[in-house]
């Protein structure tokens, strides 16, 4: 029973990588004013152009190449969601589904036609910490996980710092907060803004590609199945702020994996098992939840979110 529960902690946190690097994108797009909901396209594209890249059905490459198509795919459609969020100022939220609209059908559109069938990969096998690894418990929980975690957890400490510590982060703040005054100042507010919504699409990009080469190495249509969605959630969950977004990220992997829980703990109602169905709605109801409660929360947003700028406007 130990073992069991041992495992179930460590694929909370496997499993909260996707969840991690998605948001933490998003949480550079909304800190510098534009709202990102096409997240969960840009995964799939991720998850499928990776996947490709390196099963026999493509090209056959490592997942590091895998993983750098993967985020260059999703650093294009970034910049295409700049282009209609920034430039053509576009309402930020309808665009952003198009954008998940976009990826859903392009990525089962190239399922079909490049793959024609089941696809798999080897990807990213466990990568021991050494010494680390060896600690009884700790070392199974933490530090027995492929490289794709280690990097999304580590992003967190150093996206604090970006944000906090560098020119760059001050600047996204100040867009974000009043980008009238940034202007004046002499900060380019469409170059922030495209920056951070590239960097947000390349984010989601390797969290899709994380999905299907290290995860759960095969392609499905609609794999990510509303994590992207989730992402988004997150990031009003821990308040823009890394740190909490990764706590967020570490909850809704708990809640994702409930199932295996449920066993564990051999939880019944009315001596009856719980139905899986039941399980698997557990992390949209939370995700409804948990918008419901930010929305009633004090307002830590960035106040130009959603709203773009033009040079010369009041």
């Amino acid at each position: 029973m130990e073992l069991n529960i041992v495992e179930a902690l460590r694929l909370a946190i496997q499993f909260a990588t996707p969840y991690l690097l998605a948001s933490l994108g998003e949480v550079f797009a909304q800190r510098s004013g534009v709202l990102n909901l096409g997240v969960e396209g840009m995964m799939l594209m991720g998850a499928f152009s990776a996947i490709f890249t390196v099963s026999s059905k493509g090209f056959g490459a490592s997942p590091w190449v895998g993983l750098l198509v993967g985020m260059i795919v999703g650093g294009l459609m970034g910049l295409g969601m700049a282009i209609v969020s920034v430039t053509l100022q576009a309402e930020q939220g309808i665009s952003g589904i198009g954008f998940t609209l976009f990826g859903l059908g392009l990525s089962s559109l190239l399922f079909k036609v490049l793959a024609g069938g089941v696809i798999t990969a080897s990807g990213f096998g466990p990568f021991p910490i050494p010494l680390l690894s060896d600690i009884p418990v700790l070392g199974d929980v933490f530090f027995r996980h492929n490289a794709l975690v280690y990097i999304a957890f580590l992003l967190v400490p150093i996206s604090v710092w970006v944000l906090n510590r560098t020119s760059w982060g001050l600047q996204i703040r100040a867009v974000g907060q009043n980008p009238a005054a940034a202007d004046t100042m002499g900060v380019s507010v469409a170059r922030v803004r495209y920056s951070t919504v590239i960097l947000g699409g390349i984010m989601a990009g390797a969290a899709g590609a994380s999905l299907s080469i290290a995860l759960t190495p095969i392609f499905q249509e609609n794999m990510t199945e509303g994590r992207g969605f989730i992402a988004v959630a997150l990031v009003y969950f821990g308040s823009w702020s890394p740190w909490r977004v990764m706590w967020g990220a570490l909850l809704f992997s708990i809640a994702n994996n409930l199932q295996i829980w449920v066993q564990i703990l051999n939880i019944q109602i009315g001596g009856a098992d719980i139905p899986p169905n039941l399980l698997i709605m557990v992390p949209y109801v939370l995700t409804i939840v948990v918008l419901v409660f930010a929305r009633q929360r004090a307002r830590v947003e960035p106040a130009a979110l959603t709203k773009p700028f033009e040079r010369g406007e009041n």
